[in-house]
Parts: C-alpha cells; structure tokens; sequence
C-alpha cells in the first residue's frame, strides 16, 4: 500500500464522481459482446452533468462529473479513478445488489469516506452530512445492505413515488417514467449541489483505491481468488525469447500487445467484475504452500506462460505441483497469436505443456476455457476468465465439503481429508473467542 504524498495543486475537482457496479462480461462464445455495456449508467451521468453544471453556474473547463467507464481499456486507468475520488466533491453510489457485492466500489467507497469532512455552515454537526448522496438505483432492502450504507438516506420522497419503489434504472429505461425520471435527476442534481455548498471535504491522500479494503463487508466474507503467474522475468529468459513481454518479476508478464495493464492485473479487473476479491502472487509461492502441505485458503486461476518450461527448475516444480492435483486450480495458458516467436515454437511448447500437467490442463480444460483453449487475443483470455475462476471455485467448494470430518474420523490435516483447512499465513480463532474482522495482510493484497 503505497502513499505518494500530496496531488498537484492543478488538479480539477469534479462536483461529483458516480460510482456504479460494472455489468459482468458476456463472453463472445456465450454470443454475448464481450464487454459489458453501461448505456443507462451513462445517460444518467449526462443528465446528471448537465443539470449540475447548470445549477452551480459552472464554467465550461470546470468538470460537473466523472464516470470511469472505459478506463480499464488503457494504462493510467486506476490512478485516473483514484485522482477523480481524491477531488470530487460529492459521492454518489448507485445502490443495486451488484453494486454491494463489488470489491472495486467499496474500495471506492472506502478511498472516498477516508477524507476529512468540513461543514460550510454553523449549526450543523458534523454527524449529519458525509459528501455521500446514494441512490437507489435497483431496490434493496435494509436487511442486504452492508452497516457503512444503511444510514444515509437514498429512498428520497421528494424525488417521486415511482422512484421510491421502482429505483432510478426502471425510470430510466420505460418511457412511461420519462416525466418522473426527469424530476428524480432533477432533485438529485440540486441535492448534489447543495451538499457541495455545505462541505468542504479535504483533497484525499495518493494512494491507489485498490490497495484499500471495501467499506461493505470483512475480508473474511468475500470471495476470495489466488491468482497465479508462472512467467520468466527479464533476468532469465529462455533462448530465442526476448524481453518485450517481461518485467523485473513473473507478475509483469504482459503477453498481449495491447499497452494496458500487466494480465494479472487485467485478470483482477475481470474477477472483480465476477465479485470475487483477487490476490496476485508469483506461483513458486502458491506452490510451496501445497507442496509443505497445507490447504488451500481459496480457489486459485494459474496463469502459465508456456515459454517458463524451457527452466528445468520451474517445470519440476510444476509438474510436482500437477501431481497433486489441485482441482482447486484452473489453467489459463495466454499464447498471443500475432507473436511470431510463439507462432515458431507453438508445437514444442504445447507437447511441453502436455507432459508437464498430466491433471490440470488435459482433464478440465475443456469445461474452462472457450475456443478450445486457445487464448490468442486479451479478448479470448478475459472471456475466459469468470468461467476459469468460477469452476476454481466449486471445485474448492468440494474439496472443502469433503474434507470435514465425519463422525468418527481421525481429524488428521491433510490435503484431501480430516479437516476445514486452514487459510494461508492467517491465524485461526482460538474457540470460543470471538476474533473481529481484518484487513487482509501484506500477503494476501501483494503485487495487486
């Protein structure tokens, strides 16, 4: 968790930053279009903008909003995110059930509630305004909402009937709401601006919205994703590979020719887009884990860069980690198809893989990976993705089911059997104290 100090003193301030639960990807093989699309999410940040702008009498280069549809497509994207809950004036989060299982917008939520909160006027307390102005734009009850929400009030009277009990996206997607959308935007744009005028809330510390844990709910109850990367790094590349693909470690592997993030890191965006709470790490870490004998504290996607077998090293640890069988694990095998350097060791890398991974690649990858396997493109790989991570998933569901203990059993630790397994470098509760939620350790957030 890294903090860069102070912002440049330049930096606009949007009024508002509209933060909103990303629709989950369609995959192209399902016949959907890949990436998930934010059309009602968009239309209300232009009309929030527009009214905005015109009831704070903004000028044209002073921003009314900010909206991070897209960002994920090109480098900078977090750090843009991160800027923009820095300086927005107002939070406004659209509540939706997805929208509280996301680990991305408690984190924003969380990055948000960190600054200091000043009121403007005297007779108010600070207790009685935060800078957040939800709206509840799918219906949830009190009951689901996560302790930080439930507060502050979202189900605004004078914002309409019909939307106290339909929410904001059904008024926004049937023209017979058109009038009632219209005042329900209207009424959130002047409680924007008026919250605006009653705070001033302190520019935030430079630190990545990543690194923070969500506001909804403890670590303990997400759920979790290991994500590991087996890759050469600039210091030990294979004969006949060069460097343009490799950073300083295995973690900075990108294999596609796209200028964006490293893929463990595009691999996060998507799992947390599937409401999984993800870990990057090196795979000789995960290994050494499994083959020291301790269980699995999550489902686990391996991220394998083909040209790594070349190490003799690196593949008998792989092969002894295959041999154990870790249904638990999914295999993701990136292979760019307009890298003519794979293109002319394809075959003699594939066999490699074959040999190597006896269990996990030859008997599930079928049931995980669309188009055969065959990940030539980013596309390819994130479609992959949720249905890798999720098939990890039950897979591990399983595993853990089967290895309580019965009635009458030896209780004996181990892989398959004997007992719940124990999480990763994390203590367990001593009965019958009660021990209150953590952040996850160094460990658990390392390289995300």
């Amino acid at each position: 968790m890294i903090d860069k100090g102070s912002w440049p003193e330049d930096v606009p301030r949007p009024f508002f930053f509209l933060s909103y639960a990303h629709a989950p990807r369609v995959p192209r093989s399902a016949g959907g279009p890949g990436n998930a699309k934010t059309h009602w999410e968009e239309q209300l940040f232009r009309d929030l903008c527009g009214t905005v702008a015109e009831l704070a009498g903004l000028d044209d280069d002073e921003p009314a909003g900010f909206m991070d549809t897209g960002m994920h497509l090109g480098e900078g994207w977090s750090e843009r995110i991160t800027e923009a809950i820095a300086h927005c004036r107002v939070f406004v989060p659209l509540y939706s059930p997805r929208y509280f299982r996301s680990q991305a917008c408690g984190q924003e939520w969380n990055a948000f509630a960190s600054r200091q909160v000043l009121i403007n006027r005297p007779g108010m307390h600070a207790s009685q305004i935060s800078g957040v102005v939800p709206v509840q734009w799918v219906v949830v009850g009190q009951d689901d909402m996560p302790e930080v929400a439930r507060p502050l009030q979202y189900a605004h009277r004078d914002f309409g009937a019909d939307y106290v009990t339909e929410g904001l996206l059904t008024l926004s997607r049937l023209g017979y709401f058109r009038q009632q959308y219209e005042i329900a935007v209207l009424r959130l744009a002047q409680t924007i601006v008026r919250v605006a005028q009653q705070t001033t809330i302190t520019v935030g510390r430079r630190r990545d919205f990543q690194d923070r844990p969500s506001a909804f709910q403890p670590p303990d109850q997400r759920r979790r994703l290991r994500i590991a990367v087996l890759a050469p790094d600039v210091r030990n590349l294979p004969v006949g590979r060069s460097a343009d693909a490799y950073g300083i470690s295995a973690v900075d592997w990108k294999p596609y020719n796209d200028g964006g993030d490293t893929l463990a890191k595009r691999a996060a965006f998507v799992a947390r887009q599937s409401e999984f709470h993800p870990s990057i790490h090196e795979f000789e870490e995960e290994a050494q884990l499994l083959l020291r004998g301790e269980a699995p504290a999550a489902p686990g996607v391996l991220l394998l860069d083909r040209w790594s077998l070349l190490d003799k090293d690196r593949r008998e640890l792989l092969k002894r980690f295959d041999a154990q069988n870790p249904t638990w694990v999914s295999v993701l095998e990136p292979w760019p198809a307009d890298d003519p350097e794979c293109e002319r060791r394809n075959e003699q890398l594939t066999r490699l893989a074959d040999e190597t991974l006896t269990h996990m690649r030859v008997d599930r990858r079928k049931f995980r990976e669309p188009n055969g396997g065959v990940l030539g493109t980013l596309d390819d790989f994130e479609d992959a993705l949720p249905g890798a991570a999720m098939a990890a998933q039950h897979a591990f569901d399983q595993q853990r089911e089967e290895s309580r203990p019965r009635q009458g059993g030896s209780g004996k630790p181990n892989l398959r059997s004997g007992v719940d397994p124990p999480s990763y470098g994390t203590p367990q509760p001593e009965p019958p104290q009660q021990q209150p939620p953590q952040e996850p350790g160094p460990g658990e957030d390392s390289h995300e």
